[in-house]
């Protein structure tokens, strides 16, 4: 009978919702998560990368949109590895599950075997009566009595335990074959991938050999951006200086005490509580654009294809579809609407102590002093003569600088 306990007792166990199994699940979840939007980055970079195809001569934004599939590439190939390993644990435990439940169905069987052949002596009725009738007393024979129903009732216990079992087992180890084919399908998958991988990082590098030959005009470009960054900046700064020289003098006349500092805005109330809740929303911002990715990153970086050529960035450059409409990221009032060369148009938001700049765009949808709200559309991204559409994108912290891209949800 010890078996039978044993089984009991596992059968319990396997119900039991343990901590692990549960953290699996959410792993799994999260898996699934990244799957999704995984196929959604590749999706859109390739649109972007057709887009930039459609030109005979490589360019800048081509690349990127290259990079762009490498890296979610590699994510959906460290997707399918955790997948894998999930599965191999899973595989594991329930290869553990079902030697266990092949040693108790051994046990059953050799149980109920000693079972049936002990029944065996006493099999007719004579041997039966004879058992009984041999008791010395009455209560004893109660008792001889009571044995014999239940050691009745264990023989047909002991049945349905090995019924049991053994359909447990059969189910588990069809639960391990349909496990060791989805392991066996996702090594498939990965191979798959890797050379997908191994193909983008082909043209990768007959991209960067195609700009390599374009130097002069490479260089030429550097150039030009960093004089259109110098514009922006110097048009940027300018425009918040006045803005907290304003901020001051309205203050003042108001008799109220300024912050006393040319580097920072005297806030009204209502100017303070936007500051405020735009801080607080760090992180959480939906992005300027609906669909798209990073090309140029927050800071200095060397150019992608010139050798010892270093570019700065004031914000980020994402990358997106042609047409694209670009969008207020926080409530605010629009305080200057720009042309810069090399930038296009600008519009610049303020929030309080804080401003967004919206540059490169083709056409503009607001005007000065005009109240935005969160994805307002303030304009349209312009497309260059490559075919790149891409939007330059600057947050302000007074005279400030800050990275946008900690301030954006994470894609």
């Amino acid at each position: 009978m010890k078996a039978l306990y044993r089984f009991a007792f596992f059968l319990l166990l396997l119900s039991l919702p343990l901590a692990s199994q549960a953290q699996k699940k959410k792993s799994k979840a999260q898996l699934e998560k990244e799957k999704k939007e995984n196929l959604n980055r590749i999706k859109q970079a390739n649109q972007i990368l057709q887009q930039t195809r459609k030109k005979k001569e490589a360019s800048i934004g081509e690349l990127t949109a290259i990079k762009e599939k490498i890296d979610v590439q590699k994510g959906v190939i460290n997707n399918i590895s955790r997948e894998i390993n999930y599965i191999e644990s899973d595989v594991q435990e329930t290869e553990g599950i079902v030697g266990a439940l092949q040693n108790d169905l051994e046990k059953l069987k050799a149980e109920y075997a000693t079972m049936v052949y002990a029944a065996s002596k006493t099999a007719n009725s004579y041997n039966k009566l004879m058992f009984l009738f041999a008791s010395d007393s009455f209560n004893q024979l109660v008792m001889r009595l009571r044995y014999l129903q239940q050691y009745s009732e264990a023989r047909k216990q002991q049945v349905e335990q090995i019924n049991k079992v053994q359909a447990v087992l059969t189910n588990t180890l069809t639960a391990l074959e349909s496990k060791k084919q989805q392991k066996q399908n996702l090594l498939n998958k990965q191979l798959a991938e890797s050379k997908n991988l191994q193909s983008l990082k082909v043209q990768q590098d007959s991209v960067i050999s195609r700009l390599s030959k374009q130097e002069t005009d490479l260089k030429q470009e550097v150039a030009q951006r960093q004089q259109a960054v110098r514009k922006l900046d110097k048009l940027i700064a300018d425009i918040v200086r006045e803005e907290i020289a304003r901020a001051a003098r309205a203050a003042r006349e108001a008799g109220k005490k300024s912050s006393g500092s040319s580097n920072k805005m005297t806030l009204t109330p209502e100017a303070a509580l936007i500051s405020s809740s735009f801080a607080g929303n760090k992180g959480r911002f939906a992005w300027p654009v609906e669909r798209g990715f990073i090309s140029q990153r927050f800071g200095r970086h060397n150019h992608p294809v010139l050798k010892g050529v270093v570019v700065e960035n004031r914000g980020i450059d994402i990358q997106t579809s042609s047409g694209a409409p670009a969008r207020a990221i926080f409530e605010g009032k629009v305080l200057t609407v720009a042309s810069v060369p090399g930038m296009n148009n600008i519009v610049m938001v303020q929030h309080g102590e804080y401003f967004t700049v919206y540059a490169k765009l083709k056409s503009v949808n607001v005007t000065t002093g005009q109240t935005v709200k969160v994805k307002d559309v303030i304009g349209t991204v312009y497309t260059d003569t490559d075919g790149t559409t891409e939007l330059q994108f600057q947050i302000w912290k007074n005279s400030d600088n800050m990275n946008p891209e900690t301030w954006l949800i994470r894609k």
